[in-house]
């Protein structure tokens, strides 16, 4: 019994022997320096040639690599900006040392973004941009979502320092609801608010791995909202890039006081990740964005009628209705002839004859005084973001992920009116599951509008809690009565409307007094169904989406990937913003797509067909289709052909928004239950035209079914290298809306539609003959657009880079309504840089200018022309010797040439800064 218990441990030991030598592993370490400056250079992709075994460089360039393969064995070294290198591995007697050498990248990037598969950008089958994290530590901008801006065909609409808009190919505006925005996946559109966040919340500038920039109809892979374009913004993984980086940018802003006295600018970010092991890694994020901001100080004379108006000749010394563009509370008017006068003749019966002579006869319109941007609107720009992740490879190909984007903070924001976001909280958090041949993700958006209030509305309701506009003993009345005590004395009918307002403004708390503020703190704490400034918006989004690369199982037919996924919003701002008031309203969306790629004519042409369905609860299903084509027609030379569509649903707040912004003025949304609810057609509404003064239509409005909208464009392009150191990207672009969507104003009458039009004609305020309604609506005219864009990028001796762009976009139909295109139709930008020459290669510098022709501004919040802009950004850094610290001064509008992309939004102007950055260069 024995000698069989002996056998049968020297059976096992023999076992346990045999898979040991069968599964023995061995180390490889070594170490990778740029061979010109000898910097250690990180996160290098260090593999095993013809395995699956693979490794990062550290940020010291060390790498550690694990391996059953047995010596001798080939490393492959590879990273974009150098020359893919191939080691010979003998032995392990010491570590492996690369001399890394730089090389071009010119064209050698690879994009993801076009295909939704891994491909070089010279062989995208669309128009493409990508921004790499060089070129970000390169550029002189301050915030690294600036640099979108130098794209070509990218327009920014500039709300304030931390809110910016980016858009291509027309029809821009704040809180673009045409240009989907994807932030690691996740849709980076506040679900409530509708606009995209990417500046507030999301990626601190560290933890950019790269943008890419879809321009144009982008619906048939990204789904919904990708009618001029999508951004994806991705981040760094912390198995590639490792090790402790901070950055800390000190600057000054408002520097000649001209809107602001000067203030300073504070930057300061952090990124810790760490691979734990080789299946553990993690990363952690701060960054900080403190600063006075920028100021709206457009104090022009505007001509309101709810959402539409024009600028105006007079201020408020010589227009006793005047309503200045960025001074707020003065949208508050009445014609004191037909509100007031009749009660002061049934009194003064012999003062009718009098009264009735007064302007001839005329509306007498008259607003009320209102406050500047800086007396109403909280400057403290205040930005904090925080963000983690944890990594773990379930395989040597599947990793697990959960990571989550948080952030808080003020900023201000221009839609229908001027809103300051004040403690505004975004979070999104998600799980995702990555392998080469699928993905599965889930995330959610959480919205919380915190204590963020609309200012326009906010400080018309100030100067009603000091002092009631209605009323015998009310402002209006109070005015009144003194221009009338002054005419009958002979004064002039300016200088009566001058005295009539000192008098209703005794006692007026002065901007930025202590009883301003009380009161001003007391009515934006209130909730706009209650009366005052304050939305309490806390909508939320919920996604869950998949794709599969079928390419292993379909190669000899053709390349396919599918996807699908299903959306749900949970609308919750209390009755502030959305008819929520009695409770949450959920929104539903599902939707699935396919493509399927092939090479032809051995590997000349390559042609993609791409398809896609969805559907919202609320609306009819929509297919999307693509075609492309891309032909090779020399090394690195090839030409593109598209047929794209795209389209959008009405966004939650044209579905559902029920907001009054004051102007006798409510903004609804499209869905039915709105029309019972105002007795819409009970109490006929009429619309206006968009013209200043508005002519009412004699035939009831009709309120039609909203649809999707949807575009088709047509793209011919070429991308290439005419030689090793020139690249060339040109497109051009025709494109067709169907079922555009827009708003328009209808007016229902407090009497009869006959009067209102006899008001309007004899100069009555079209807001005070009834209430208007904003309603979105699709028309059915032609909306066409069409344009071009252009890009050199040429490499100089000693690594000198110059760049240039120019883009053009044009309406040619736009159906006589409110396309609101407001988009110049030229613009360029040229830069030189270089990022490291002289000694040891440790200097860099960007200098880069920029300029957009003048165009006309079409918003909810103010119509008008806006001045062409010249812009100079410039930068020059310096890496130290022997460390990994790096120092950069730079300025964005050098020059200090104010400037303001729409109309309302801030005068932007220079800001200027030093940068002491560890390992990031």
């Amino acid at each position: 019994m024995k000698k069989s218990h002996h056998c049968l441990v020297l059976v096992l030991i023999a076992s346990v022997l045999s898979f040991t030598a069968s599964a023995q592993t061995i180390t490889i370490i070594g170490n990778v320096k740029n061979s010109s400056s000898k910097d250690a250079v990180p996160a290098v992709s260090v593999t095993v040639k013809g395995s699956s075994a693979g490794t990062f460089t550290n940020e010291k360039g060390d790498f550690k690599l694990t391996t059953a393969e047995k010596l001798p064995l080939t490393l492959v070294i590879t990273s974009i900006g150098f020359e893919t290198k191939e080691i010979s591995v003998t032995s392990l007697a010491g570590p492996v040392q690369v001399d890394f050498v730089p090389a071009s990248t010119l064209g050698t990037e690879v994009v993801v973004s076009a295909s939704r598969v891994p491909q070089r950008i010279l062989e995208s089958p669309v128009s493409i941009e990508r921004i790499s994290a060089a070129n970000i530590r390169n550029a002189p901008a301050a915030s690294y979502y600036d640099v979108l801006s130098t794209l070509k065909g990218v327009d920014v609409v500039t709300s304030s320092l931390t809110f910016k808009t980016p858009s291509t190919r027309g029809f821009i505006a704040s809180g673009n609801t045409r240009l989907n925005q994807l932030v690691d996946g996740m849709d980076n559109q506040a679900p409530g608010l509708n606009f995209s966040v990417g500046g507030v919340v999301g990626l601190t500038e560290l933890d950019v791995d790269n943008i890419e920039l879809l321009p144009g109809a982008s619906s048939a892979l990204y789904g919904p909202g990708g009618m001029n374009g999508t951004i994806l913004i991705s981040s760094k993984n912390p198995f590639k890039y490792q090790g402790l980086s901070f950055q800390v940018k000190e600057g000054i802003m408002n520097t000649d006081s001209r809107f602001r006295s000067l203030s300073p600018y504070h930057n300061w970010s952090v990124r810790w990740a760490e691979k734990v092991s080789d299946k553990f890694a993690f990363k952690i994020g701060m960054e900080l964005v403190a600063a006075k901001d920028w100021l709206g100080y457009d104090k022009r004379n505007y001509s309101r009628t709810g959402t539409n108006g024009k600028i105006m000749a007079g201020d408020r010394a010589t227009d006793p209705n005047y309503d200045g563009v960025n001074v707020y509370g003065d949208e508050t008017t009445i014609d004191i002839r037909s509100n007031v006068f009749p009660g002061i003749a049934a009194q003064a019966p012999f003062l009718k004859g009098f009264l009735d002579g007064l302007n001839d006869g005329k509306p007498i319109n008259v607003s009320r005084t209102g406050y500047d941007e800086n007396e109403s609107v909280n400057p403290n720009t205040l930005n904090y973001k925080l963000t983690g992740a944890l990594h773990y490879k379930l395989s040597s190909k599947t990793e697990a992920i959960l990571a989550g984007h948080w952030g808080t903070g003020n900023t201000v924001y221009t839609g229908s009116e001027r809103y300051s976001l004040r403690s505004l909280k975004i979070g999104q958090y998600k799980i995702e599951l990555n392998n080469p041949n699928w993905m599965l993700r889930a995330y959610t958006t959480q919205e919380d509008a915190g204590e963020s209030y609309n200012a326009t509305v906010t400080t018309r309701l100030v100067n009603e809690a000091w002092k009631p506009s209605g009323g015998s003993t009310g402002w209006f009345s109070q005015y009144t009565q003194a221009y009338i005590g002054a005419r009958l004395n002979g004064a002039t009918d300016f200088a009566a409307q001058t005295l009539a307002r000192a008098t209703a403004d005794i006692g007026r708390p002065a901007g930025n007094s202590d009883q301003f503020k009380t009161l001003f703190d007391q009515v934006r704490s209130i909730p706009i169904s209650k009366g005052g400034g304050l939305f309490l918006d806390k909508t939320n989004l919920y996604m869950v989406e998949g794709q599969a690369n079928l390419s292993p199982y379909t190669n000899k037919v053709a390349d396919i990937i599918i996807g699908a996924n299903f959306k749900k919003y949970l609308l919750n701002s209390e009755g502030t913003l959305f008819a929520d008031s009695t409770g949450k309203i959920g929104i539903n969306e599902y939707g699935a797509y396919i493509q399927a790629t092939r090479a032809l004519f051995k590997d000349f042409a390559r042609l993609q067909v791409s398809g896609r369905y969805d559907k919202n609860e609320n609306f009819k299903g929509k297919f999307t289709p693509r075609v492309t084509l891309v032909l090779k027609v020399a090394e690195n030379n090839n030409l593109r052909f598209s047929y794209q569509t795209a389209y959008r649903f009405p966004s939650t707040q044209q579905q559902w928004i029920n907001l009054n912004i004051g102007s006798n003025t409510q903004l609804i949304g499209g869905n039915k239950n709105f029309i019972d609810y105002y007795k819409l057609k009970s109490k006929p509404t009429y619309e206006l035209s968009t013209s200043n003064p508005p002519t009412p239509s004699l035939t009831p409005y009709s309120y039609p079914d909203s649809k999707a909208e949807s575009v088709t464009t047509y793209e011919i392009g070429y991308k290439g290298l005419a030689t090793k150191s020139l690249l060339i990207d040109a497109y051009a672009y025709y494109g067709q809306y169907k079922d555009f969507l827009y708003r328009t104003l209808v007016i229902q009458p407090n009497t009869n539609i006959n009067d209102v039009v006899q008001g309007i004609a004899s100069g009555a305020i079209a807001s005070n003959l009834g209430r208007i309604f904003s309603v979105p609506a699709n028309t059915t005219s032609k909306v066409t657009t069409y344009g071009f864009g252009l890009s050199i990028d040429y490499r100089l001796p000693l690594g000198f880079i110059i760049s240039g762009n120019v883009s053009s976009d044009n309406l040619k139909d736009d159906g006589g309504f409110r396309a609101s295109f407001s988009t110049p139709k030229y613009r360029t930008n040229v830069s030189l840089a270089n990022t490291g020459f002289g000694p040891g290669k440790r200097i860099g510098f960007n200098v880069s200018w920029r300029w957009q022709d003048s165009f006309t501004y079409d918003g909810d919040f103010g119509n008008g022309d806006i001045p062409s802009i010249h812009t100079l950004d410039a930068q020059v850094s310096y890496k130290v010797p022997n460390s990994k610290v790096a120092i950069k001064i730079g300025a964005n509008n050098l020059l200090n040439q104010y400037y303001v992309n729409a109309i309302g939004n801030s005068m932007v102007g220079g800001l200027y800064y030093v940068a002491f950055a560890y390992n990031v260069f």
